[in-house]
């Protein structure tokens, strides 16, 4: 049997990434053939990897890189969010997230079909880091936004990198495009205007807010406070000019039996329309960011912020680690026990 030397350790060590006694074990195994070595920890990185393939990795880390005019967001996820805080993990986003950047692949497939700077595919680098990390390592989903030359892209992670945000804008410079990346992160929209909000979406959002006002005036009648009434209105796309011109008349006769002066009355009941669109616009404000208040100066929206910048939003996309995941319920001492046996 060959003798193992530190050197070869070190070396497939630096080539694999396993740790010191996997590596000297492999080594050990293949009477010190490195090739052979390499091949062994493959094969035992593919074996872990099929016995963690059931597990629920909803953790992780997005990752963001700019390539000229392309731009890479990614989701990549781990079991558990100390992982997060992993060295060989975070590298592993940002080599992953260059690597689709500059490859343009179509889909997750053809991302892991992709040659990363040291000759690794994408598919390898995820089974080699299972193997060394221990726990299951995805690639859950990416996206690629592109731009002209006269646009500006926005990038902005929160927490480490928990929520990411790329943002197209035409018209503004990179503050601006930056800055309404941050508003996206915060306010979660997920769409740019109230026009593409599905019509069924919208009913349903609206009678999930209306059942919320049930809740709410359930609390209120408990100290005698007046009830909310009912939204009867969740988008601009319902208030037809036919909506708008009887919000209208009812706000006529409303201070008409208040005893207003008819003469004063151009001077109340535009504010009056403006608040009742307000009012009846409530699922655009939560889902098209447009419609949002600007959270850096909500005396306008991200509409009007825009406007008054001359800026364009063309396209934008924000990813949360682990939104739409359902998560394992783990009892961590059990888990404890059976990683002691």
């Amino acid at each position: 049997m060959a003798q193992i030397t530190a050197k070869q350790v070190k070396e497939l060590r630096e080539r694999t990434g396993a740790g010191v006694m996997d590596a000297k074990k492999a080594l050990v195994e293949v009477d010190g053939d490195m090739d052979r070595a390499i091949e062994y920890l493959h094969d035992k990185g593919m074996a872990k990897a099929e016995k963690k393939a059931d597990r629920v990795a909803a953790e992780g880390l997005t990752g963001i890189y700019v390539a000229g005019n392309v731009a890479a967001l990614t989701e990549i996820n781990s079991e558990t969010d100390f992982v997060s805080q992993n060295a060989k993990f975070v590298n592993l986003v940002k080599d992953v997230t260059k690597t689709i950047a500059e490859g343009d692949p179509a889909n997750v497939e053809e991302a892991y079909n992709l040659k990363m700077a040291d000759g690794k595919t994408l598919s390898q680098a995820f089974v080699d880091a299972t193997a060394t990390i221990g726990e299951k390592i995805v690639l859950r989903r990416f996206a690629l936004e592109k731009k002209n030359d006269d646009q500006e892209f926005g990038t902005y992670q929160h927490n480490g990198g928990q929520i990411g945000v790329i943002t197209v804008l035409e018209g503004a410079d990179a503050a601006t495009a930056k800055h309404l990346a941050m508003h996206i992160a915060a306010m979660n929209p997920k769409v740019i205007s109230p026009d593409e909000l599905d019509d069924d979406f919208i009913t349903e959002q609206l009678a999930l807010m209306n059942h919320k006002i049930d809740q709410d005036n359930e609390s209120r009648a408990l100290v005698h406070k007046k009830p909310l009434p009912h939204l009867v209105y969740g988008s601009e796309k319902q208030l037809t000019d036919d909506v708008l011109a009887k919000a209208k008349e009812d706000i006529k006769a409303e201070l008409k039996e208040e005893g207003k002066p008819e003469k004063i009355w151009d001077r109340i009941i535009p504010g009056k329309m403006q608040r009742f669109i307000d009012d009846n616009t409530q699922v655009d404000k939560q889902f098209a960011v447009l419609s949002q208040d600007y959270i850096m100066d909500d005396s306008k929206t991200v509409g009007e912020f825009l406007k008054d910048k001359g800026a364009k939003l063309v396209a934008f996309t924000r990813y949360e680690v682990g939104e739409g995941i359902e998560k394992k319920q783990e009892d961590f001492a059990e888990e404890v026990r059976e990683q002691m046996k």
